[in-house]
């Protein structure tokens, strides 16, 4: 099979097309046709070895696939033929940039019917964040006051939307530029990150959703016994204390892989309330490409390469 790997920590141009060996399905495990996995600004992290995830190269990247059913070892949940998507094996190796992923099936969902596979291998890891964050983590409902930093990013759009889902009123931090798009998401305001210091401007909130490293800030805007969501600084054990000193509660957040929720967001999708937005889509042999996108900072929404 065809599949990007990398024999050194670098830059972007470390990746490479190669032939690989196909995997095989063990008991419980599927074989997934892959046609689409996205990129995260994870695996950038891991590529260059600013953060060895998974030890040394050499290795495939890459995590959120979305593709259709190969093969089905014994007492797998899925038959053959059927379209999945999800994160497997997250943070252990997946091999996602490549022709064939092979893991265990409650590793998937069912794809959600009304997304291509291109949007949904957009979903799986930036989604089950935001979920395990808001949802599980910090049990956010109908009413509760909700701020999503870095709003448009690829994780924060789908928090925002999700907050939405559950009948939270979202407070979106962006720039300028991203007003529109944030708006269109759902959110009841949105400030300007580059323009306004949040602190300054809110107060008494239920909940942050902190995808910017800036969980001591936003301790300021929550009110006593709120939750500070975190998925930069979920071990920063100075960070929790101040939280908990302070009477706030902290949440951090090292997503996992997990059908149920998958499934759940998959509902949501298929209900209409939940869209991914892609902004960039690339072949397999351009993963380079894609990573040098996601290395820029600009990035709004998922960048997706098709396999």
């Amino acid at each position: 099979m065809r599949a990007v790997s990398q024999k050194s920590f670098g830059g972007p141009s470390v990746l490479e097309l190669v032939e690989a060996e196909r995997p095989v399905p063990r008991s419980g495990e599927v074989l997934v046709r892959v046609h689409a996995s996205a990129i995260n600004p994870v695996d950038a992290a891991v590529r260059s070895g600013a953060f060895p995830l998974i030890g040394q190269p050499p290795f495939v990247l890459g995590w959120d696939v979305s593709g259709v059913v190969e093969e089905a070892g014994p007492g797998a949940r899925y038959r053959v033929g059927e379209e999945v998507y999800g994160m497997p094996f997250f943070p252990r190796q997946a091999g996602g940039y490549a022709e064939y992923v092979a893991a265990p099936s409650r590793q998937f969902a069912r794809k959600p019917a009304n997304l291509d596979h291109v949007h949904a291998a957009a979903l799986p890891l930036a989604a089950l964040t935001a979920w395990q964050g808001l949802v599980d983590l910090a049990g956010i409902g109908e009413g509760d006051r909700v701020v999503v930093h870095r709003a448009a990013g690829g994780v924060g759009h789908l928090a925002v939307q999700i907050a939405k889902a559950r009948g939270a009123h979202v407070t979106a931090l962006a720039s300028a530029a991203r007003e529109e798009f944030v708006r269109g998401l759902g959110a009841d305001e949105v400030i300007d990150s580059r323009a306004v210091d949040f602190t300054s401007v809110l107060s008494g909130v239920d909940v942050v959703f902190d995808s910017n490293a800036e969980g001591e800030r936003s301790l300021s805007v929550l009110r006593e016994g709120g939750t500070l969501v975190s998925i930069l600084q979920h071990g920063d054990r100075e960070l929790i204390a101040k939280v908990e000193a302070s009477g706030r509660r902290f949440a951090g957040v090292s997503v996992e892989p997990d059908y149920a929720s998958l499934e759940a967001i998959a509902a949501l999708v298929d209900e209409g309330r939940i869209r991914p937005y892609v902004s960039e889509v690339l072949p397999l042999a351009e993963a380079a490409k894609a990573h040098e996108l996601i290395e820029s900072g600009r990035t709004q929404g998922k960048i997706v390469l098709t396999v």
